[in-house]
């Protein structure tokens, strides 16, 4: 699969210009692989994403691209209240106490790296944001404690199950945590503060039927699905060997078993040449068009591409599907309280920073230092 027709994450939930994720396909036929590795063409007019239905399950080789968020650079929440250096300042004892540890954290050659100096490297780096971030989380927490707000485990993982569904499924989502650089836990606190922010954000928010029915006019096409078809294939170089291997199958040997024995398409050999749902248009034109001819369960004759010779089995196939609103209602309406939700979150927290009484010792740290630079 092309960057450009990965580079999207389920439609049906977002405008284009709010896109957060990826939508899955098979990098089995990609045409940006070297083509040494490429099992077939997947060169095409239609670069536009496909419909977020598409192959929920991601093939060996495919790696999703880390979505991007409708603002800024964070992979959650517009407003980010957590960051892994986090985890490890709030361990150290700050500098400016008096007597600051001279407690080593690691030797070399017996020479001792302190805490103090590894505080000072850790403020360097990101130590204003990071505390500009605890203390938006110590407000956030304040705000909960005068309304008398609670929020529980139940909200937390609404809030991570709603994150998760716009990636399709498990695997899609780990690999799009792992390319962020967060671990399972970063994430956890991220929607634990998202959860906070929702509980005393949402009052506010207001979403009525309108709303819902006039944003899914005005975005239906990506909610309808194409025809798609699922299909395994065996890729190999010569056609004296593809059809070797389909008087085997025909035969009776099985095709998963072959597929893993025989294809050279790194992308689906081991999952016995798996390839998933996809539409017209994703697959080269030879390859595409015998697919969707094929009955379930059938084998096609050798196949050529640009990139070898294929046997291709059709083994599933789903109607195109025209969306209804009652079908995305829920799904709409959840989404559009949560973009309000993101763009109240920046301003409702400058409001309370700017009413609350701040002592900051970093920003006096660094005052003093640009006066003493001068």
């Amino acid at each position: 699969m092309s960057e450009k027709e990965k580079d999207t994450l389920n439609e049906e939930n977002l405008t284009p210009e709010e896109q957060s994720g990826v939508n899955q396909g098979q990098d089995a036929l990609s045409s940006d692989k070297p083509a040494a590795e490429k099992p077939a063409p997947a060169k095409t007019d239609k670069d536009a994403p496909a419909s977020a239905h598409a192959a929920k399950t991601p093939k060996a080789g495919s790696v999703p691209p880390t979505p991007a968020p409708a603002s800024g650079n964070k992979l959650w929440m517009v407003v980010s209240l957590v960051l892994a250096i986090v985890l490890v300042v709030v361990l150290i004892k700050p500098p400016f106490a008096k007597g600051g540890s001279s407690e080593a954290v690691a030797t070399v050659n017996g020479e001792k790296i302190t805490k103090d100096k590894l505080y000072g490297a850790l403020v360097k780096v990101g130590g204003t944001q990071t505390l500009d971030n605890l203390i938006s989380e110590t407000l956030l927490n304040q705000e909960l404690s005068k309304k008398g707000l609670k929020v529980a485990q139940a909200d937390i993982d609404k809030e991570k199950e709603f994150i998760k569904k716009q990636y399709g499924d498990e695997e899609t989502f780990q690999s799009a945590l792992m390319q962020s650089g967060m671990s399972e836990e970063d994430f956890n606190d991220q929607m634990e503060m998202q959860a906070k922010l929702r509980k005393l954000l949402e009052p506010e928010v207001k979403v009525t039927d309108e709303d819902v029915k006039k944003y899914f006019e005005e975005n239906k096409a990506s909610y309808d699905t194409p025809e798609e078809v699922k299909a395994s294939h065996i890729l190999v170089a010569t056609k004296e060997e593809a059809e070797d291997i389909l008087k085997q199958l025909k035969n009776g040997a099985d095709f998963a078993k072959l597929a893993k024995e025989k294809s050279t398409d790194p992308g689906s050999k081991d999952q016995g040449g798996d390839l998933g749902y996809f539409p017209r248009g994703k697959m080269a034109k030879e390859f595409e068009d015998t697919a969707f001819k094929l009955k379930d369960g059938e084998l096609s004759g050798v196949v050529k591409t640009d990139f070898g010779y294929h046997i291709i089995k059709r083994t599933g196939y789903k109607a195109a599907h025209a969306a209804t609103l009652d079908e995305k209602k829920a799904d709409i309406k959840e989404q559009l309280i949560f973009q309000q939700l993101m763009q109240k979150a920046p301003t409702w927290l400058a409001d309370i920073k700017a009413k609350a009484k701040i002592t900051n010792s970093l920003e006096k740290a660094e005052a003093s230092n640009k006066e003493e630079s001068k």
